[in-house]
């Protein structure tokens, strides 16, 4: 799969992954404790909806859109929707231009004693981080590969972390590298919460890998799907893997992942929140 996020950010999959991240980080800065954030693949941090790319393909409109334009929406989506209202030009702020990536969100969200590590490869996004953030002490960006990562920079001093895997697919072995990586990672920093994200598609190996997962060493693994009911580019639904989530955050992202779902569609698309491995065998 070939995953050039200047086309698809904003789309539904974006909308949903940026939705759960934000309750999982909610849901961790209920202690004032400290807190880590690791982003492997952390893209350029923003994106322009009238860009050609963007425009070409038109995946937002049926996706952060959808809100934007929609009128009233329920409260569990207001949090979110004020993150990506807080990225708008002050003087235009009623207009939608810019997508805020997984970078700026995590920033916006990260509290004085937080502090957030971003990770990509691409030299073009890495500059663009670099601009993006320059004056923000708690934010440090490395070039290097986010899998390898997943080993050389866990566990953190902090001892309380939230990292986010969300790779490109465009390997043929990108599911196998994925699980490999994130099991090595768990196994440094066990009580850590890893958010993953994965496309649904008719022909990528979703159920191998899934099984894969349960026969894994991970324990304690929340899965969460979204079905748009329509296809963008091949891209049939969104699914997360979320490892060691936070109390009582299956509940919230049940909740939004329902109001989302109707909102995007509410006669065809669907979403679902359940273990997929428990906590003990």
């Amino acid at each position: 799969m070939n995953y050039r996020h200047g086309f698809h950010a904003g789309n539904f999959a974006d909308v949903m992954k940026h939705l759960c991240l934000l309750l999982l980080m909610r849901a961790l800065q209920a202690k004032e404790k400290p807190l880590a954030v690791l982003d492997t693949h952390a893209g350029h941090g923003c994106y322009d909806l009238a860009s050609v790319q963007a425009q070409r393909s038109g995946e937002w409109r049926d996706g952060i859109g959808k809100l934007w334009e929609g009128g009233a929406n329920p409260a569990v989506l207001a949090d979110y929707l004020t993150q990506v209202r807080g990225l708008q030009p002050p003087s235009e702020r009623a207009k939608l231009r810019w997508y805020p990536g997984s970078p700026w969100l995590l920033r916006q969200l990260c509290r004085p004693q937080d502090r957030l590590i971003l990770c990509e490869l691409l030299p073009e996004a890495v500059a663009d981080l670099r601009a993006l953030f320059r004056h923000d002490p708690r934010v440090s960006i490395h070039q290097r590969d986010g899998f390898a990562a997943l080993t050389a920079l866990l566990p953190f001093a902090e001892r309380r972390g939230l990292i986010l895997v969300d790779p490109p697919y465009e390997a043929e072995d990108e599911f196998e590298r994925l699980l490999r990586s994130v099991e090595a990672g768990h196994h440094r920093f066990p009580t850590a919460t890893f958010m993953l994200w994965y496309p649904i598609t008719a022909r990528n190996p979703i159920e191998r890998f899934l099984r894969r997962v349960r026969n894994s060493t991970l324990r304690k693994v929340l899965q969460v799907q979204l079905l748009p009911g329509h296809v963008e580019q091949g891209l049939l639904g969104s699914g997360l893997l979320i490892i060691n989530p936070p109390w009582q955050s299956e509940q919230a992202i049940a909740t939004a992942m329902s109001a989302l779902a109707t909102r995007l569609n509410d006669t065809q698309a669907s979403a679902s929140v359940e273990w997929l491995v428990a906590e003990q065998r």
